[in-house]
């Protein structure tokens, strides 16, 4: 256990996410110097509340999308009774398993896949004092996050990162119960209380040999999946298929959607997928924390050149759309409601 607790110490991939941050506070200083406005990137996604600065609603974000890419979604304000839900699940169609998440959410906390009405109510005993959105369980089995941006101006956007997601599995002998497979695993045990709730009814059960288990299918950093750098698939097709989303959102210039999907060569045409989220400027290219295949040094020059795009399209976007840049006052009073609501959601999590 020492030796597992070392070696997560020292992989960068699980560090805090203050480690990425902090460090780059002082070139985020000097673009709100050269802007003359510490409110620059809220003109970078003039359609997304904030421009998506981690406040806006999920939901509302969501209702942005084409038909064609749009999972079936249902707002659920705080408090609302299971019987209205119910009622909302019949008259839209949502089936189980279904997914419910916070309606403003961070890092995959309180977002979790719902088999039954049983389980449902349960959920929404613990979570129900804060606004929710349940949408579709999407079952392609490919799931990825795909980074773009447009500066105002240019007629072609540009693909920044893409990132594929491989969920938390573990792989059948034909003789070890899941339990048994699960504490072999060493990227299990980063996550081992998750993955033993999650998977609770059937830790007893034997897979069969070389058969894959998914242990989670929440495809959260937090939730064990892991996240791995698929910037070699960034073509023409893709950034073309990009470019019409990004005409027909009106108002997101710069973000990451995250896509399920069946294959790439499939998605690339547009067709069987379903675009699970929205991401504005808080959003990361989240290639970035492929272990095997990149750095700490090389995650923060990354993050630093992103935060020079959101530079480049506010000010763009304030010179030739006269988009405004949100004032420091309101800044302030923002940066207190994202740590109030933080804290609410952390609690909730912790129950």
């Amino acid at each position: 256990m020492r030796i597992f607790l070392l070696k997560n110490q020292l992989n960068w991939e699980y560090w805090p996410s203050y480690m990425f941050y902090v460090p780059l506070l002082p070139y985020a200083f000097y673009l709100a110097l050269k802007s003359r406005s510490f409110g620059f990137f809220s003109a970078v996604n003039p359609g997304i509340e904030g421009s998506g600065n981690g406040l806006e609603s999920k939901f509302k974000t969501i209702e942005l999308l084409p038909p064609k890419y749009k999972p079936k979604s249902i707002f659920i304000p705080k408090n609302q009774s299971l019987k209205k839900i119910i009622s909302d699940l019949n008259s839209t169609a949502v089936k189980f398993p279904l997914i419910i998440k916070p309606d403003i959410g961070f890092r995959g906390l309180l977002v979790k896949k719902i088999n039954s009405e049983f389980e449902l109510n349960n959920y929404l005993k613990k979570y129900n004092s804060i606004n929710l959105i349940i949408q579709e369980f999407i079952d392609y089995k490919n799931e990825c996050g795909i980074f773009y941006y447009r500066v105002p101006g240019e007629k072609e956007g540009v693909i920044s990162s893409v990132t594929l997601k491989k969920y938390l599995t573990v792989l059948g002998d034909g003789k070890s119960t899941l339990l048994s497979l699960i504490n072999a695993s060493e990227r299990a045990e980063k996550y081992l209380d998750l993955i033993l709730e999650v998977n609770k009814e059937k830790l007893n059960s034997i897979p069969n040999n070389k058969e894959e288990i998914i242990l989670n299918f929440i495809g959260n950093h937090s939730k064990g999946t892991q996240f791995i750098n698929g910037n070699h698939l960034i073509n023409s097709k893709l950034i073309a298929m990009l470019d019409i989303l990004n005409s027909e959102i009106g108002g997101w210039n710069y973000g990451r959607i995250d896509v399920k999907y069946n294959t790439f060569e499939e998605l690339l045409e547009g067709e069987n997928l379903k675009i699970l989220e929205i991401n504005g400027v808080i959003a990361e290219p989240t290639h970035i924390y492929d272990a095997d295949n990149g750095s700490y040094i090389k995650a923060l020059k990354s993050i630093k050149k992103h935060w020079g795009i959101i530079y480049n399209i506010g000010v763009q976007n304030n010179k030739m759309n006269k988009i405004e840049f949100t004032n420091l006052k309101y800044l302030i009073t923002v940066y207190f409601r994202y740590k109030k609501y933080l804290k609410v959601i952390k609690k909730l999590s912790a129950n």
